[in-house]
């Protein structure tokens, strides 16, 4: 089964069980008199649209790519998202504001074994549906189905101290109801705002999570005539496109074709492994004459300053007595003229008669 389908069937199981939950929810609370029971069915109606937002931002996903979006519809996802993380948020203020108000006008909530079986049964089902959805959304890379699974797992979390209200108010007929909401409120708040961050980092932009960034680069050295990986880049069209970009560093003897095939079967390979549209940028590694000489009297005095981590796409201009290189430095670096003009001066001392033009390179690594 395709992974749009699989989503979708998810999402229509999430839909069955809200609607169920509400409805129970909704008939207990009103009897009850209880608006953290009843915010509860309202929080439960919110999840049956989240489910309905998944399906449709699924399929708007899926469409093909076209002039005007010649990636795909890949990120429409990311919206769908978004959009589940903003419901989430309304309802917890909406629930908010409701139990202040029970608060401040306080009305005795009444509670039978049939409305404390009703929130128990929710619970259990909550907690089933949520960690169902969760590890689906986990597997299918979905951020939509994600939040879904937590939203309801916090919805356990949230029913469970409605169930706490009413046992305090049965057993020492203290009632909580208000400020019980007003907590659970404060969870849903805070449950919307933490799913709103993966969406829209995905949006603005990732860093290449750690494990992919080793894997890549564990994959291109496995062949004998790249010496180093440098520069990876990564853009998400969607949690299936992903489209980068890397560079090798290669002995400058080798020729055109033979960096043609390299970079050919490189770019396959990483794209049956890890579904990644790649493009393989070149540095030429020097291995004799002046220009031998010059790179490594050049990368010996670099690499001894403070912040420097590597260096790479050293290239000398003989014509223009200029030497181009990349620097890659730590994360303390955030004025990368001021470490640039630094690096130059370091390298005029010993090498006055050439020019430089230092590019400081960064690497943001995503660790889950």
């Amino acid at each position: 089964m395709e992974r749009d389908q699989q989503i979708i069937r998810t999402s229509i199981v999430g839909i069955v069980a809200n609607v169920l939950l509400a409805g129970f929810k909704a008939a207990v609370g009103l009897l009850a008199g209880s608006i953290a029971i009843i915010m509860d069915a309202v929080n439960n109606l919110s999840d049956v649209l989240s489910s309905v937002i998944t399906i449709v931002g699924t399929k708007l996903s899926a469409k093909p790519a076209d002039a005007k979006h010649p990636f795909g519809h890949g990120r429409i996802e990311y919206f769908s998202a978004i959009v589940i993380s903003i419901i989430v948020l309304f309802a917890g203020t909406t629930s908010l504001i409701e139990s202040v108000k029970k608060i401040i006008n306080p009305t005795e909530p009444t509670y039978t074994t049939a409305t404390l079986t009703v929130i128990i049964i929710a619970i259990i089902v909550k907690i089933l549906l949520g960690r169902y959805v969760k590890k689906r959304g986990e597997t299918l890379q979905s951020d939509a189905l994600i939040a879904s699974g937590a939203d309801a797992l916090f919805d356990a979390v949230v029913t469970l101290a409605t169930l706490l209200s009413a046992a305090i108010m049965l057993l020492w007929h203290i009632n909580l109801d208000g400020i019980f909401g007003t907590l659970i409120s404060l969870v849903i708040i805070k449950a919307g705002v933490e799913m709103l961050g993966s969406p829209i980092s995905q949006l603005i932009g990732r860093g290449v999570p750690l494990e992919i960034y080793h894997a890549l680069k564990d994959e291109v050295m496995k062949y004998p005539e790249v010496h180093g990986v440098y520069d990876v880049i990564l853009n998400y069209y969607g949690p299936n496109k992903i489209i980068g970009s890397l560079h090798i560093n290669v002995l400058d003897t080798m020729t055109a074709r033979g960096i043609h095939r390299l970079t050919r079967e490189i770019s396959e390979d990483i794209f049956r492994r890890f579904g990644i549209i790649l493009t393989v940028g070149i540095y030429a590694l020097n291995t004799q004459g002046i220009h031998a000489e010059l790179e490594h009297k050049i990368t010996n005095t670099v690499s001894k300053i403070p912040h420097v981590v590597d260096m790479h796409g050293f290239y000398y201009y003989e014509n223009r007595n200029l030497v181009t290189l990349d620097v890659l430095s730590d994360t303390t670096i955030h004025d990368d003229k001021a470490f640039s003009e630094e690096i130059i001066r370091q390298l005029k001392a010993i090498l006055p008669n050439l020019d430089f033009n230092i590019i400081i390179d960064h690497i943001y690594l995503e660790n889950k």
